[in-house]
């Protein structure tokens, strides 16, 4: 990705060149690391929180906030944007969508599909934690 945006940048100051496929590769893969990078995020704990509190709080409080956040937050949000992408998605695969700029790339819907792909690792991941987080709350004090 890094490469492709260095390449767009000279290209387009140095030689006065654009290449509007290279652009949309950027993109593209910018999408694709938060895509498939979100359920690994979950999995290190590395999402953004307000540590105020929690950090000072002991596993097992922790483990409780986790379940009402995973509960009442992620997974209904996972849940919401699978439903909203679902005729989304389908209908850029019944198209087979490409790029609308001239010149751009024809995969679209493949982009498209990385919306329910996010919805499956991320929900699966969420499911996880949720059940981590319970067996860690059902452990004595």
């Amino acid at each position: 990705m890094l490469l492709c945006a260095m390449t767009v940048v000279l290209l387009r100051y140095g030689l006065a060149l654009g290449s509007i496929a290279l652009q949309e590769s950027v993109l593209y893969l910018h999408g694709s690391a938060f895509a498939l990078g979100a359920a690994f995020t979950l999995k290190r704990d590395g999402h953004v929180r307000v540590d105020i509190f929690y950090r000072e709080m002991s596993p097992r409080r922790q483990a409780g906030v986790n379940v009402i956040a995973l509960a009442l937050f992620v997974l209904p949000s996972v849940g919401l944007i699978a439903y909203l992408s679902w005729d989304y998605v389908l209908a850029s695969w019944g198209g087979m969508e490409g790029s609308a700029e001239a010149g751009g790339l024809p995969l679209v819907y493949l982009q498209k599909s990385l919306l329910l792909l996010l919805c499956l690792t991320l929900g699966l991941q969420g499911v996880a934690e949720l059940l981590r987080n319970l067996m860690c709350l059902g452990e004595g004090p």
